[in-house]
Order: structure tokens, then sequence, then C-alpha cells
């Protein structure tokens, strides 16, 4: 319990340093637009690597979860990566953090908008041009059709803007942490996995097209359990293993039709399909 408070009140004031340099400097952003912008968000970015370097230090110090990553290669800082991953907890962020840092450009990440009012945190992700998504019922779609592919329509703005400053953006495929209800209540075909959702990873593949460099596709195993993030800082997970692999961009990927319905979108199903098949199994190996 002294350990987990420890690492929470870290956590905080790492947060708090970080996130309000970010804060305070991105002002500078109210006075430029357009492609002027660019290198102030390079700029903040590098503060954004300082809160995740100070992460892990946080980790190391107090923790001994042991950290088995492989596949983390062949990147460029100034490049333009889609990470796509399993999502199985919060310690899923940290995770990934650390896997790229400073091997990759900052990692991006959709964020439900709601989060944007959390003090410091949301302002903070507002200022480093994290995507931030608003969720709809579907009874409310349904009173109100205009707003429905808002989502879509704010992510291929982003990436639109991405493509002016090296970036990573993180997409959790399957839209939500895996648990057995959720596998049970999907009907699941995958024994580890949730079903995929190409929507938000079609309009990425389509905004940024030929400047995407490559896809990163990462499997993220807490062997023999389904971990929260009180576990981890409790000490409780002696392992994590992180597995990417790099795959290539190849023009049908980044077809703009794949955002659309017809045969390019079922051919990103299928690309997508097969690699869930393929984490599904190494999940497996990895139990």
């Amino acid at each position: 319990m002294i350990r987990a408070i420890a690492i929470i009140l870290l956590l905080l004031l790492n947060l708090a340093f970080w996130g309000s340099l970010v804060l305070v400097l991105s002002l500078a952003k109210l006075f430029v637009r357009g492609p002027k912008k660019a290198p102030i968000i390079r700029f903040l970015a590098k503060f954004g690597e300082g809160w995740v370097a100070g992460n892990n230090r946080i980790f190391d110090m107090l923790l001994t979860t042991e950290w088995d990553i492989e596949g983390i290669e062949g990147l460029q800082y100034d490049g333009h990566y889609l990470i796509i991953s399993n999502h199985v907890s919060w310690v899923d962020i940290f995770a990934l953090f650390r896997a790229f840092h400073r091997k990759a450009a900052f990692i991006r990440f959709f964020l439900k908008r709601e989060l944007i009012w959390f003090p410091i945190a949301g302002q903070a992700c507002w200022a480093l041009e994290f995507p931030f998504m608003r969720r709809y019922t579907p009874e409310y779609l349904e009173k109100h059709p205009e707003k429905r592919g808002q989502d879509l329509e704010t992510t291929r703005i982003l990436c639109r803007r991405y493509r002016r400053v090296p970036v990573a953006i993180l997409n959790f495929v399957e839209g939500t942490r895996f648990s057995r209800e959720k596998h049970a209540d999907q009907e699941s075909p995958y024994r580890h996995l949730l079903r995929p959702r190409i929507g938000g990873i079609s309009f990425v593949l389509a905004s940024f097209g030929d400047q995407l460099d490559a896809v990163f596709d990462v499997t993220l195993a807490y062997p023999n359990r389904d971990i929260t993030m009180w576990e981890f800082i409790t000490n409780r997970v002696p392992r994590i293993v992180i597995r990417a692999r790099k795959l290539a961009v190849t023009p049908e990927l980044i077809d703009p039709a794949v955002t659309q319905s017809g045969p390019a979108r079922e051919q990103l199903k299928e690309w997508i399909d097969g690699i869930w098949r393929e984490k599904d199994a190494l999940l497996d190996s990895l139990a």
C-alpha cells in the first residue's frame, strides 16, 4: 500500500511538472497559424518525452516488474507511424510509451472528449494535438443523424495536420479494454481478443497516404492474468511482454476508398483480421 501511494504521488507530481510546462509554453500557439505551428508542436513534444522518462524512472525505482520488449527496431524519430495494439488495461498506455520512447516521435492516441477537462493532463493533451473524440449513443444519433461520422472527420483533419510534424499514432483497434464479459457479448471469434474496429485506422491510413512510413503491430501480454493498474503499482505484475513487428504500407492500405463501403474496405478488414488471428496465436504462446 505504501509503495502504491508513493507511485501515485510521484506520477501526479511528474504529470503536474511536465504538464504545466506544456500548458505555459503552448500559449505561443495562439499567435501563429497554419504551418508555422509545426515547430512549436515539435518543441512541446520534447516535454511530453520528459514526462515519459519520468514515469519510467518512477516504475524502475519502485517496482520489480521485468520488461520483456522485442521488435522495436527500424524506426526513425522523425517518421510517421501508425501503432495498432490490443488493449488490456490502463497499464498499456505506460507500456507502449516505454517501448517506443525516443525511438519514434511522441505517441498520440485517441481520447474521449470528456477527458479534455481532466486537470492539467487533459489540457496538456490538447496542447500536444491529441485527437479528442465525442462518442454518441445510438439513440442520440437516431435523433441527430448529422452527427454520424463526426469522429472520423476529426481523425481526418488531425491526420492532415500531423503530416507537418513527426508522429506515432496509437490506435487500440478493439475500441475498449478487454474483459471476459465483453468477449462473450461480442461472440468474438478470437480467444484472447475482442473484434477489431477499422473506422479510425482507415482514416489514419487514408489521410497520411504515402507519408506513412510503417505500421507497427504490437501485442501486449501480461502472462497468466488480465491485470489492473492497481495490481501493477502494488508490484503484483512480475513481467510485461511486448512484441512488436513492422508492417509495410502497401498502396491498397492508403487508398482513400478504405474509408467507404466497398472492395477496398473489405480488403482492409481481411488484413486486420489476419493480423488479429496471428496476434491471438501469439498470445496463446505467451500465456
